[in-house]
């Protein structure tokens, strides 16, 4: 018990059953690949075998006719009377071997009521059956007595073996005879031999009679008795043969298979199967080998097997030990597991406080984000007022001149209607309500430019922020060579129209301050469409640039004796939130060239722009 229980835990108890499973199962498959090997063997050599009987039934059906054939003969029915003429038994001769050559045919002989051979297709050769006396055979016995007979036996003359088939003929007188065909089979022995198989016949007793080994002939299957031993040595059947039983052993528990030898010799194993031929009381026997072809399909099984059945232990050796690992690592992931938890518990506090921290401090970023934004738009706002400052001593000029006409179309108008001059009162009223008009306009403008910003993105109409421009700036615009070029129907941009005019604005004062009290003072704007941006520029033929373009757009930055230094700035910012880039370089008329590029609106926000302002121009027209 103590042995046992050792081994129940030795580590080794594995290896041992999976070498017993792996025995085990190439025993079995072996077993079963030889059972299947032997069926398809079985089904093959059963084909082979009717093959073999329907090729030996057709050998003797074709030479089955002949003695029929020739008993009716004339002739032949003459040569078996008393003293035939040797004439006559000459043609006989001749017509019987002419025959036995075109039937393939041993020899055919014909036979008078004694016994005696007179006539034979090997009348006048060695060996010759003519003269012979054959009174003895049972099928010269049988033929007589019933009509017809059959026999294999080895001939008494020639000493081959053969079937003789014979048959009665009535001859002159009364009396009677056989004529006898006698058929050997070395043809059919000699193509079994081409085989594979080992083919023979056997009658009724078990005696070869036809074999694919030459020395099998007249063995038999099963030891002859004495009394019908005798019984053949007096008829002569097979001459002084031995009769021996052939080397045939069965096999115990091999599936009904033979071994084949004895003695020295080595023994093969072989299939015996066995059909009678139909017409005959013989049986034709096949013993096809099995030991290669089986034998290969045993030991392929047998590998495969136990391949198979290896990899499955070795599989299942895996999934054990990969199953204990796993349970190994499992406790020790609890272990970690529960170690990460605390620490994870103590992380988290951390985190939390952290998360409240950051919370915090992102409320106070955007609190100051929008803080900055605020003061941007209000920075961007005081930059308009600043150039509203600039250019308000202009503007008050162009105010008072209308406002003085005013004042002196009213006076006249009063005068002129004291003096019932009613139409050219009437004139110079409508004069003070042009003037009216103009001073409105401007301060209209003024007014619009003033706004706030809203920071929203409309597509706006870019030739339409430049003409609005146009209108703040134009009472400077006197003595001014101003070269536009506005597309139409115009490009649309994303951005904030009051904003856009305010950069625009800030732009024509600058070319507008650059220009000054220069000899032909001219000022370019242009508005194109290039790829997927909309591109405004604004040149002058001034004084150009300082060194260092860029510096210009930095803030508090000014060429000017009364100027901020905020205009630019401001306006590079409200350009880039709309999506844009500002910059300025060398104009080809010699002064400043600013270039203005920004982001084309969709085209279905593009349409809806100028249906809205469509409509909004027919409203006024109304």
């Amino acid at each position: 018990m103590t042995g046992w229980r050792a081994l129940a835990h030795s580590p080794a108890l594995p290896w041992l059953l999976s070498l017993a499973a792996v025995l085990a199962a190439a025993l079995l498959a072996g077993r079963y690949a030889e059972r299947a090997a032997l069926a398809d063997l079985r089904r093959s050599a059963s084909s082979t075998l009717a093959l073999h009987v329907a090729g030996l039934r057709t050998e003797m059906q074709k030479q089955g006719s002949l003695p029929l054939a020739l008993a009716s003969d004339p002739e032949i029915t003459a040569v078996v009377g008393p003293g035939p003429d040797p004439a006559l038994l000459a043609r006989v001769n001749d017509r019987l071997a002419e025959i036995a050559r075109a039937s393939g045919a041993a020899v055919i002989y014909v036979i008078r009521q004694d016994g005696t051979a007179v006539a034979a297709s090997n009348a006048g050769e060695p060996g010759s059956f003519v003269g012979a006396v054959y009174a003895f055979r049972p099928y010269f016995q049988q033929a007589l007595a019933e009509g017809a007979g059959r026999q294999f036996a080895l001939g008494t003359v020639s000493g081959r073996p053969g079937l003789y088939l014979s048959r009665r003929v009535a001859g002159p007188g009364g009396r009677t005879g056989v004529v006898v065909v006698k058929v050997e089979f070395d043809g059919i022995e000699a193509a079994w031999q081409a085989g594979r198989e080992t083919v023979m016949v056997t009658d009724p007793r078990g005696i070869v009679l036809v074999a694919s080994e030459p020395a099998w002939r007249f063995g038999a299957l099963r030891p002859v008795p004495d009394g019908e031993r005798r019984l053949i040595r007096e008829r002569l059947e097979f001459g002084d043969a031995a009769l021996a039983p052939l080397p045939i052993h069965p096999v115990a528990d091999g599936n009904g298979l033979v071994r084949i030898g004895s003695g020295a010799l080595p023994a093969r194993l072989a299939l015996p199967l066995d059909a009678p031929i139909p017409g005959t009381t013989w049986r034709l026997h096949t013993l096809t080998r099995v030991g290669v072809a089986v034998g290969r399909e045993r030991v392929q099984a047998q590998v495969i097997a136990g391949l198979i059945v290896a990899l499955a232990c070795l599989g299942l050796a895996e999934i054990v030990g990969r199953r204990r690992r796993l349970r190994e690592s499992l406790s020790e992931e609890a272990a970690r597991r529960a170690e990460l938890e605390e620490r994870v518990r103590e992380r988290t506090r951390a985190l939390t406080e952290a998360n409240q921290k950051l919370k915090a401090e992102i409320a106070e970023r955007q609190r100051t984000e929008a803080e900055r934004q605020r003061l941007g738009r209000e920075l961007a706002h005081a930059g308009r007022l600043a150039a509203l400052g600039q250019f308000a001593a202009s503007m008050a000029h162009e105010i008072n001149q209308p406002l003085a006409a005013i004042r002196s179309y009213a006076d006249n108008a009063g005068i002129l209607i004291q003096r019932e001059r009613l139409p050219e009162a009437a004139e110079n009223l409508s004069a003070v309500g042009r003037l009216t008009e103009r001073i409105a306009l401007l301060t209209r403008q003024l007014k619009g430019f003033a706004r706030r910003a809203s920071g929203r993105r409309d597509p706006v109409a870019l030739s339409a922020v430049v003409r609005a421009s146009l209108e703040v700036v134009e009472v400077r615009l006197t003595g001014i060579d101003l070269a536009l070029a506005l597309p139409e129907p115009s490009p649309y941009v994303l951005g904030e129209g009051p904003r856009l005019e305010q950069v625009a604005v800030n732009l024509l004062q600058n070319a507008l301050d650059a220009v000054e009290g220069a000899k032909n003072p001219r000022i370019t704007v242009t508005v194109r469409v290039e790829g997927e941006r909309a591109v405004l520029e604004v040149g002058d033929n001034g004084g150009g640039l300082p060194d260092g373009a860029n510096q210009v757009f930095d803030a508090f930055f000014t060429t000017k004796t009364n100027g901020l230094g905020l205009g630019l700035a401001i306006s590079r910012g409200i350009v880039e939130e709309c999506g844009g880039t500002l910059s300025a370089g060398p104009s080809p008329e010699g002064g400043a060239l600013f270039r203005v590029e920004l982001p084309l609106a969709p085209a279905a926000a593009q349409g809806a722009a100028t249906a809205q302002g469509a409509a909004a121009d027919q409203g006024a027209a109304a």
